[in-house]
């Protein structure tokens, strides 16, 4: 993603030849995100040509690292398409580069689909349900780091970049987040180790197959139903040249939540609390996206993204409930009353 350490060819080649993936013959960064630096590597062994990712890590630390770490090792040996880490001899899958924290991963086929269809929506919520199932023994927990905490911090800093109707609805999404989060049926939905971030530059497809998610950097133990509100939000959202107002596609969305149930059924507590998650994740993204914009760190290459595109999702979720329509869901009697702004 965006590049922050200027890693140089012979440190790289280093680490490579440590982890037995043979001699380095490309390195090259990728532009992209804005979280970590991440290079792609290119080694022959054997006469084989290897590829891999190299990420080195500058806001996580040793202490966060290895739960990102050990999920992906994890779902991988449960037959779950991610990346998986590449280990020392001693089995040590957590790296060092200039200093900082670092891993190497091997490269998914295929290309992100950012245009998908009906299929492609089935397909990545067939997938979420399994890697939700496979993670539930993962026995490592870390909290996500980008939940309603660090919400309730990072609002009152990005409030003085926003005009007076936009600071009205942050705040009051933000207060009814946390009322929803105190409410019983909050509490009694089912959790374990999530994405959190699995939008669709995040899932690689070949000939229309899925053949992996990565990028679980975000991930942490939250409510499953927070992490398919992320996908919902992203994959299954009108999209135009110019801009897109937010709504929700149905056909897609109704694709993707019946391939997710078709694994994993929604509890009751999930179906009645899905329209109140949308607005989670929506809120979520639009906060980080906002906090990335107005403060920004240096990097070779960087690309922040608009946050008012999570704005307007955020509103027209703040007034459509449409997944229980599409769901054919009698509306619940005691769930939080939404709050527009």
């Amino acid at each position: 993603m965006a590049v922050y350490t200027e890693v140089a060819f012979a440190e790289a080649a280093a680490l490579l030849h440590t982890l037995d993936l043979g001699d380095l013959t490309e390195l090259r960064g990728i532009q992209g995100g804005i979280e970590n630096t991440n290079y792609f590597v290119t080694s022959e062994r054997d006469g084989a040509t290897l590829e891999h990712v190299l990420t080195v890590f500058e806001r996580l630390g040793f202490e966060q690292l290895p739960f990102y770490l050990h999920l992906m090792k994890h779902l991988a040996r449960q037959g779950i398409p991610v990346p998986d880490p590449a280990a020392t001899a001693s089995g040590e899958i957590l790296h060092t580069v200039q200093g900082k924290p670092a891993a190497v991963v091997d490269k998914l086929r295929g290309k992100s689909e950012l245009a998908p269809g009906v299929a492609h929506c089935e397909a990545v919520g067939a997938m979420l349900a399994r890697m939700h199932l496979a993670g539930r023994d993962f026995p490592m927990s870390q909290p996500n780091l980008r939940g309603l905490h660090w919400w309730n911090e990072t609002v009152p800093v990005v409030l003085p970049f926003l005009n007076e109707e936009q600071a009205s609805l942050i705040r009051t999404e933000l207060a009814y987040q946390n009322h929803v989060a105190a409410s019983p049926a909050y509490a009694a939905l089912p959790r374990g180790p999530i994405h959190a971030d699995l939008f669709r530059d995040n899932v690689m497809f070949e000939d229309g197959q899925l053949t992996g998610f990565f990028d679980f950097y975000f991930a942490g133990c939250d409510t499953f139903l927070f992490d398919i509100a992320v996908c919902l939000n992203d994959w299954c959202v009108h999209h135009r040249q110019d801009a897109s107002d937010g709504s929700h596609d149905a056909e897609r969305a109704q694709a993707m939540l019946a391939a997710y149930q078709a694994v994993r059924p929604l509890s009751a507590a999930e179906r009645s609390l899905l329209p109140a998650m949308l607005r989670a994740g929506a809120l979520r993204f639009w906060i980080s996206r906002l906090w990335d914009l107005h403060l920004p760190r240096e990097a070779a290459m960087l690309q922040a993204h608009d946050p008012t595109h999570f704005e307007r999702v955020l509103r027209d979720r703040a007034i459509h409930a449409f997944p229980v329509v599409l769901l054919d869901i009698p509306a619940p009697a005691a769930t939080p009353q939404p709050v527009t702004a």
